[in-house]
């Protein structure tokens, strides 16, 4: 417990509330509930029951944070609201007497609504809420010269990605949230990775039983921050007076987690357009994940920037200021000055081709040659020698709707539509960067391309 502080600042993250103080962490701990007869737990002594005891478990309760009845018949009478209550006035008791401030870092899968929940909930715990803040503007506290930054968390269900402009602070211009592709879902496909390792190699299922399946829970942080560090992780159970011992390459681990990386990789090539230098600022939970920033790093290209525990919490001590008015009137603030020193970053044309330079765009069964005059795609031929015309019948293909073409050694997709371009899914910013296997997608349902390489030179 602190005492005698007062100014605090928290950063609303399910997979890891931050509390913080001047100089140290005063509470981290993930946003879990469980629900006894007569008895509430949260945080990590709630976590601790989540394999032993599932059917009494809440963890969605920050990120639907509503005043309905829970869903489960047994547990009616409360609401995630009950339970946000709950873990945050444990967590006041961390801060101790003689608080007089807190600024609030909130994340993006947090809308007005939640946030007004929020605020009440706070009042009625007499906790005095001096702002509230956006997470990435928080975090972000120095400018990335000749880039563009994009801030990257992750909570228990989602993966947060934030573009911040640079006219003199750090500013949130766009963020995006992508569902299932949190840290929950990640510790799901490991914990069946690791325990087919011990399956194979020990003849012990850590799955078999509630207890060992919460051990192996317990132990999976340390064994993903040993891949992280190394090629391989070795591993060791005891249960009924007997050791049980496995060993894991670390890129079986990076394999489980393949979908949702790629998930996360190809909706931040999205946001960069072709011309910019990426700057992707991760924080420390994002970078623990084995394989991650070494995947965005070869796939996005740019210089990727890890924070330090609790910065984004520290961003928002150190440069925010109390808001006019009581707790119903703060609003949330959307931009900080910096206070730490520029970086300056090079402009390297060909990191974000590292995954091969596309040559051709493959339609049906034929391949159309990518060269320096622009290939366009649309419902009516002009001007362009090289065209593919597409019927106009289709929703969301516009005349002129999209154009390929090579330029300083990359291959580029510019959009020119009002409907939109679709990589690997998701919706480019006015430009973007081929890679040998994209696909491409015009309209909707639409029409589908994909990025190949040959070196057959006949379209």
């Amino acid at each position: 417990m602190v005492s005698r502080l007062t100014r605090l600042a928290i950063h609303i993250n399910d997979a890891g509330i931050t509390l913080l103080g001047k100089d140290q962490i005063v509470y981290r701990e993930p946003g879990f509930a469980w629900l006894g007869d007569d008895k509430l737990q949260t945080g990590n002594e709630a976590f601790a029951k989540a394999r032993i005891d599932p059917r009494r478990i809440q963890h969605r309760y920050w990120s639907e944070l509503v005043t309905a009845p829970l869903r489960d018949s047994r547990f009616t009478h409360l609401s995630a609201a009950d339970l946000v209550s709950r873990q945050l006035e444990q967590i006041w008791r961390q801060a101790g007497s003689g608080v007089s401030e807190l600024f609030v870092a909130v994340p993006t899968y947090m809308d007005s609504q939640h946030l007004g929940l929020f605020l009440g909930i706070a009042g009625e715990l007499k906790i005095p809420v001096a702002a509230m803040v956006d997470a990435p503007v928080a975090a972000t506290r120095r400018e990335y010269r000749n880039a563009v930054p994009v801030h990257i968390d992750m909570s228990l269900h989602s993966t947060m990605l934030s573009r911040l402009s640079q006219q003199g602070a750090a500013q949130a211009e766009r963020s995006d949230v992508l569902e299932s592709c949190g840290v929950y879902a990640l510790y799901d496909g490991w914990l069946n990775t690791v325990a087919e390792a011990f399956v194979q190699q020990s003849r012990f299922d850590p799955l078999h039983t509630a207890a060992t399946e919460q051990m192996l829970v317990n132990r999976l942080g340390g064994w993903l921050a040993e891949a992280a560090r190394g090629d391989h992780v070795e591993m060791q159970l005891e249960y009924s007076g007997t050791t049980y011992t496995a060993s894991l390459e670390s890129l079986a681990l990076i394999g489980a987690a393949a979908p949702i990386y790629q998930e996360i990789s190809n909706k931040l090539r999205a946001i960069f357009r072709a011309e910019e230098t990426p700057a992707i600022q991760v924080s420390d939970r994002v970078a623990r994940l084995p394989g991650l920033t070494e995947m965005l790093k070869a796939r996005v290209g740019g210089e990727v920037f890890v924070l330090e525990p609790g910065a984004t919490a520290r961003g928002a001590l150190a440069r925010c200021r109390q808001a006019e008015g009581d707790a119903g009137g703060i609003s949330l603030i959307r931009q900080l000055p910096w206070d730490q020193a520029a970086v300056e970053i090079e402009h390297h044309a060909d990191d974000r081709s590292r995954a091969g330079t596309p040559t051709h765009l493959l339609y049906g069964h034929t391949a159309y040659a990518i060269g320096n005059s622009a290939l366009v795609l649309g419902s009516q031929e002009g001007e362009e020698v090289r065209h593919i015309t597409l019927a106009a019948d289709m929703p969301g293909v516009s005349r002129r709707h999209c154009s390929l073409l090579k330029k300083n050694g990359q291959c580029v997709l510019e959009d020119h539509s009002r409907y939109g371009t679709f990589l690997n899914g998701h919706r480019i910013d006015g430009s973007s960067v081929l890679q040998v296997g994209d696909i491409l997608r015009v309209g909707s349902p639409g029409y589908e391309f994909q990025l190949i390489r040959t070196d057959d030179s006949n379209g």
